[in-house]
């Protein structure tokens, strides 16, 4: 028995030690590969000189009018038999400074239900399944979209249903309480995560403006899931989901029959909180105060002792985000600020099962590798 411990202990000595030198080489191999790397300032060598696509190349324009009553539409053509038609409306979160916290992301899971026209979800799905369509709804901090694909020859009933959905939706008490359900298993899901990507997006974004503006919650905060009801969402729509907020955009269609479409149904035909009486008796201005960025730290600590998925208990982790001012999307340097983010492994470019699998940035084997 001593004979076997003894063994054993030399050979562990062995495997540590052999461990050691190992992690040493390949420390001094990956600085030694860094040294000997092209600075990204420079160049690469034996290298073509990269041709710059411009916009004098672009073969497709894309084409903008505005209606009589403030509506804008876009479009640019393009060959294939689908068509996708979005409204894209002025109307996130940010906007949001008088109302209760949280209406876009009811918004978003009220979207496509019961309108005018349409008795309920089902009704608008069978729609765009003759049509062989689908359609979507998403928000931002800045905006909230509608969309819908299908056959391009099905552009004026893709156009009705957008505009029902969009200015004429029923918003039921049976659907605001799903809404609610809804909203409520997607916080304590976001709760029980091992992964905080989302409460760390909320929080960075509360730091950088001060909760205000673009740091307002995208995501609606627990205490405002029943504050938040018919009256205040009409009124939040009556207020935002005007024309001169809206532009309709459509790719793969005819610009002048997107326009005939959006004129019979955006311009013709009028909201449903204009025919009924929907809305709170007050009335709450939009709030157009610019977005400032003042930074700040934001921390919050939790418990995650007692939440398990099997026998052995999550990992005590620390979530750590640093983010710093950047340029608008109107800027000169936005596409720079791009290029720089994919570079540093941003987007899908590096992720391990994207397309560049097996590809690391100098951040990573350089920084993130080492040092964390």
């Amino acid at each position: 028995m001593a004979f076997t411990v003894k063994c054993a202990a030399d050979i562990i000595r062995r495997d540590i030690s052999s461990g050691c030198r190992q992690r040493c080489h390949a420390l001094q191999s990956s600085l030694s590969y860094s040294s000997w790397r092209t600075p990204l300032s420079e160049p690469l060598p034996s290298m073509p000189k990269p041709i710059y696509s411009s916009s004098k190349n672009l073969g497709q324009e894309s084409k903008v009018t505005t209606l009589s009553n403030g509506l804008r539409v876009a479009s640019q053509n393009k060959f294939g038999q689908s068509c996708t038609v979005g409204v894209v409306i002025d109307s996130g979160s940010r906007y949001e400074v008088s109302y209760p916290s949280g209406i876009s992301h009811f918004l978003e899971k009220l979207a496509f239900n019961s309108t005018v026209q349409f008795a309920d979800k089902n009704a608008i799905l069978q729609e765009l399944e003759k049509h062989g369509g689908i359609c979507d709804c998403q928000g931002s901090r800045d905006t909230l979209i509608y969309a819908a694909s299908a056959n391009s020859k099905s552009l004026d009933p893709v156009i009705s249903l957008l505009s029902e959905a969009v200015l004429r939706p029923r918003l039921s008490d049976e659907e605001i309480n799903k809404a609610r359900q809804t909203i409520q298993f997607e916080l304590e899901d976001i709760e029980m995560r091992q992964e905080q990507d989302q409460l760390m997006m909320e929080l960075i974004h509360k730091a950088a403006y001060n909760n205000n503006t673009l740091g307002l919650p995208r995501l609606c905060p627990p205490e405002n899931v029943f504050k938040i009801d018919q009256k205040i969402l009409y009124t939040y729509l009556k207020n935002h989901f005007t024309p001169s907020r809206m532009v309709v955009a459509g790719v793969g269609i005819e610009h002048d029959a997107l326009i005939e479409a959006c004129q019979k149904h955006f311009v013709e035909r009028s909201p449903v909180w204009e025919m009924e009486n929907l809305t709170l008796d007050q009335d709450i201005p939009v709030d157009n105060s610019l977005s400032q960025y003042t930074g700040g730290l934001v921390k919050v600590e939790k418990d995650m002792s007692s939440i398990s998925f099997g026998p052995t208990p999550m990992p005590e982790l620390a979530h750590f985000t640093l983010a710093l001012e950047s340029c608008s999307h109107q800027d000169p340097d936005f596409i720079a600020f791009c290029v720089l983010n994919t570079m540093m492994g941003g987007g899908g470019s590096f992720s391990a099962g994207g397309p560049g699998k097996g590809m690391y940035t100098r951040l990573y084997t350089n920084v993130l590798n080492r040092f964390v």
